[in-house]
């Protein structure tokens, strides 16, 4: 099979970058043993090549081959002499292992389930879902403290050098700081979705809304140490609060299977007044500062195309953890570029489909529904109104939003709906800019392709994403 020399090649090249890591060393190694597993169950399909290989296994070996690329990159980035200005001008650090780790394990389940290898039951324990947080979990910390005690001492370094670069040296240390502090405080998935009691809430004074609908009030204030929107509703639909605590109790477990870095995080409910007659709702989740997707290509701030491309790889993860998060495929279902928030440092993160029920149950509807802008409607829906909504479907929505950060413009601006479902289901696409970086132009032209074969899926542009940002911050 000509796809497995080349994986056993970049793998074998991964062993020896390992060696030559100068930070995030037990990650590294970490990774590299995931890929020895890997390995192993890659040749014994290579010594079984007699029997005929599934098409799910031949699927699995060609996106296993993109996704160790892509750790491949990742491993280079601790290697090379600019590793610590990267990391930095990074505001992802640590999040980009967890992709790549859940990426080979997706990998491995599917090679281990079809081929039923002998040695399956020994490598299972290498991706184990507890043994491998546990173990991550202990890697990440030790990495972290090494990093910061390197990070501390390049700062003391570069104050000795000269007095002369003092201005670069205070923005340095700033950096630094920055990514010491947030290697420092607790991670935001480690907290419980649960209920909350309201004297835990901590809000900015005065009382001030940053956002009203006609059904709440929207607050910034402070939660275990976390900022946090917290959403009042004014007149709620239900006001029974054993009723909506039930429903929020079912939706839990379901919202904890989402936690990731890039999926706007959910910290709770809670209940005022809950034994009296007028019980208040309170939704509480992560503060986004800087607003949706939307609002912040509409501003005047400057976007280089390295960080346009970092934005599309943390929007794509997102996305990635809500497709592959239950055996059923899991849709978001409105996919648009409001739909996405933007954090510190623009770090993206999907939104728009948190405690869904639980807010259902509070919100009183207006009477009108609007529909999914077709501005986002893939051509097959365009064409055929009862077309099966899939995660096909879901990229091409996607594949809109890419567009919209490499060019910061409306899509189809100007156009009528019947001007959109022509110009869709004829094949046409919006162009880009004539400086987008080719390989992310590519990216984004899979995502929007006429045919539902040519689009990514999830994972795979996950991956692609993330070698283009690595080619980009090389330059």
């Amino acid at each position: 099979m000509d796809i497995i020399e080349p994986i056993l090649c970049v793998a074998s090249e991964i062993y020896n970058l390992v060696e030559l890591v100068k930070a995030n060393k037990k990650r590294c190694r970490r990774v590299a043993d995931r890929v020895k597993a890997l390995d192993e169950l890659v040749r014994s399909i290579q010594q079984r090549e007699r029997v005929r290989t599934s098409a799910d296994v031949v699927t699995a070996l060609n996106e296993l081959s993109i996704t160790l690329r892509s750790a491949k990159e990742l491993i280079i980035k601790y290697t090379s002499a600019s590793w610590m200005e990267r990391i930095l001008k990074s505001s992802s650090h640590g999040d980009e292992f967890t992709s790549v780790n859940d990426r080979f394990n997706d990998a491995f389940q599917v090679l281990s389930g079809a081929l039923q290898v002998e040695q399956g039951n020994m490598l299972y324990q290498v991706f184990e879902l507890t043994s491998r947080e546990k173990q991550d979990e202990v890697d990440g910390r030790e990495d972290d403290a090494e990093l910061q005690k390197m990070l501390l001492d390049h700062v003391t370094e570069q104050k000795e050098k000269t007095d002369r670069m003092f201005s670069e040296f205070k923005e340095l240390k700033v950096n630094v700081e920055k990514v010491v502090k947030e290697l420092n405080k607790p991670s935001i998935t480690g907290e419980v979705i649960r209920m909350i009691k309201h004297e835990e809430l901590k809000y900015d004074y005065p009382h001030k809304p940053f956002m009203t609908t006609p059904s709440s009030e929207v607050y910034k204030g402070e939660y275990h140490g976390f900022a946090v929107a917290i959403k009042r509703y004014l007149d709620p639909l239900n006001t029974n609060a054993k009723e909506v605590r039930s429903i929020f109790n079912k939706e839990v477990e379901t919202m904890r299977r989402f936690e990731s870095p890039n999926i706007l995080r959910m910290f709770g409910i809670c209940v005022q007044d809950e034994e009296g007659p007028n019980a208040r709702f309170l939704i509480i989740m992560e503060y986004c500062e800087k607003g949706n997707l939307r609002e912040v290509l509409d501003s005047k701030c400057k976007l280089s195309w390295i960080r346009k491309a970092r934005m599309c790889l943390d929007a794509a993860q997102g996305l990635y953890r809500l497709h592959q998060t239950e055996e059923k495929s899991r849709v978001h279902g409105c996919i648009s570029s409001s739909k996405f928030l933007v954090a510190e440092g623009y770090r993206v993160k999907l939104g728009g489909f948190e405690l869904t029920k639980t807010e259902t149950s509070l919100k009183k509807h207006s009477g009108s529904k609007m529909s999914t802008s077709l501005r986002y409607c893939s051509p097959q829906r365009l064409s055929n109104i009862n077309h099966n909504y899939s995660r096909e479907c879901e990229m091409y929505s996607f594949g809109i939003v890419l567009w919209e950060i490499a060019t910061r413009q409306n899509p189809f601006e100007g156009c009528s709906n019947e001007d959109i479902q022509e110009k869709v289901c004829s094949g046409y696409l919006e162009p880009l800019p004539e400086d987008c970086p080719k390989k992310l132009g590519d990216l984004i032209d899979a995502c929007r392709a006429y045919d539902n074969f040519h689009r990514p899926p999830a994972g795979v542009l996950v991956d692609k994403l993330r070698c283009v940002v690595a080619e980009l911050e090389e330059e």
